[in-house]
This record gives C-alpha cells, sequence and structure tokens, in this order.
C-alpha cells in the first residue's frame, strides 16, 4: 500500500511539473509575439500616415480622393489653350544662354561651328515652335550655332535658291561658321541621334517625314534639311 501511495505522488508531481512547463512555453511564446506586434506598430502608423495624405474621410466613413475634391472646385479651362499661344518671348525665356541667336557651350569645346539658315515666308507659328524645339536640340548635342532667320518680304514667288545664297552671305559676316544646316521651317527633327554637323560628303537630315509615313519623298529627294560644310557650298555655287 506505501508503495501505491508513493508511485501516485510521483505521477501527480511529473504531471504538475509537466502542465508548469507547458504554461512557462506558452507565456514564453505569448510575449514574443506581443513584442513582435509593438514593435510594429509605429510602422502600420507610418503606413496608416502615408495613406492618409493621399485620402480624405467623409463624416460616415466613406474614402474620397484628396484629387477629386480638388477638381471639383476648378473652373473649366477655356476653349482655346492660353498654352498654344507661343510667343518669341517665351521662346527666349526658355533659353536664356542664347545671345542674338547664338549660343555655345560652357562645360567643353564645340567641334563644330553651325549656322542654321531657316528660309521664311509667312510661316509664323511654324517658325515659333521650329525654334522652341530647335535651340534646346542643339544645346543637347553641344554644338555652337546660330540661328538665321531668311525672310522674303513682298509678295513675289518664294524663291528658295536665292534665300539660300543670301543666308549664307549674311551669317559669314558674323562668324567664320564650319557648317551650313539650310533648314525649311516646318521640319523639325525627332530624334536627338540626327546630329546637325557637316562631315566629308554633304548630308541630308531627312530621314524620313511623317507626313509621307517616315519615309522620303521620293527616291533621290535631297532637301528639307540638309548640311553642307563652307566648301562642299561653294563648290555647289560654282558648279
Amino acid at each position: 500500500m506505501s508503495f501505491n501511495v508513493t508511485f501516485h505522488l510521483s505521477y501527480k508531481f511529473r504531471l504538475l511539473l509537466l502542465f508548469t512547463l507547458c504554461l512557462t512555453v506558452v507565456g514564453w511564446a505569448t510575449s514574443n509575439y506581443f513584442v513582435g506586434v509593438i514593435q510594429e506598430i509605429p510602422k502600420a502608423k507610418d503606413l496608416m500616415a502615408s495613406l492618409n495624405k493621399g485620402v480624405v474621410w467623409g463624416k460616415k466613413g466613406t474614402v474620397i480622393e484628396e484629387a477629386s475634391v480638388k477638381k471639383a472646385n476648378l473652373d473649366n479651362c477655356p476653349s482655346v489653350s492660353p498654352h498654344l499661344n507661343l510667343t518669341l518671348e517665351e521662346v527666349q525665356a526658355e533659353n536664356p544662354k542664347v545671345h542674338r541667336g547664338q549660343y555655345h557651350p560652357e562645360e567643353c569645346r564645340a567641334l563644330q561651328r553651325v549656322a542654321i539658315l531657316i528660309l521664311h515666308w509667312h510661316r509664323e507659328k511654324h517658325l515659333l515652335y521650329l525654334l522652341e524645339h530647335l535651340h534646346p536640340f542643339m544645346q543637347r548635342q553641344q554644338l555652337a550655332y546660330g540661328i538665321y532667320v531668311i525672310h522674303q518680304a513682298g509678295s513675289k514667288k518664294f524663291n528658295h535658291a536665292k534665300l539660300l545664297n543670301v543666308g549664307y552671305l549674311e551669317a559669314l559676316k558674323d562668324e567664320s561658321w564650319d557648317c551650313f544646316i539650310f533648314h525649311d521651317v516646318d521640319l523639325v527633327p525627332e530624334n536627338d541621334l540626327n546630329l546637325y554637323k557637316c562631315e566629308d560628303q554633304p548630308r541630308h537630315l531627312v530621314v524620313g517625314r511623317n507626313s509621307t509615313g517616315c519615309r522620303l519623298r521620293y527616291n533621290g529627294y535631297f532637301g528639307g534639311v540638309t548640311a553642307l560644310s563652307r566648301e562642299q557650298f561653294f563648290k555647289s555655287r560654282a558648279s
């Protein structure tokens, strides 16, 4: 009888010990969980703060985008956007480093000095948009350049060849340019890698036109935008 009582007490003691051990493990796991949650609370607060920047909570708990609230308070846009009325003063303001139509890079020495001769006759809007695009286009290519607008006065037929000759001679009065770009007013370059420079042979810079499906107008077409050095232009006049 004594043996049985001793065994019974020992069995209860072992159960109590096992139960205590289980409580210890559960308590340790629970405490680690709550510590992790407490550490994540600041992150959750930061996340909610960033989300709340983009939304506004209504009285009934609905979410209204802040952009929608601002849009509701805006006036209607005008029928004709004021941004479409480009002016020469705006083009000048966007290119403060251009002086009297000329520019040279400050961070390096340009490999060529390029004169761009734009033939113009009653195409003011085309001219403004070409100038707006052409100035930053040339500056990204790090070229020293000058832009000359060759305008034909009067009402006589547009004399393309004569304007080219006049522009060439007038440009040489300012600088001893290395290269001459003869440029139609209604053609705008699209690719910065289309370099406005002269090489050993005359270059045709119009590789395609959007009005002709990005192809040339016809085989052998050489016009629109062309690049000739002084020597090449002189030879073309002599011939």
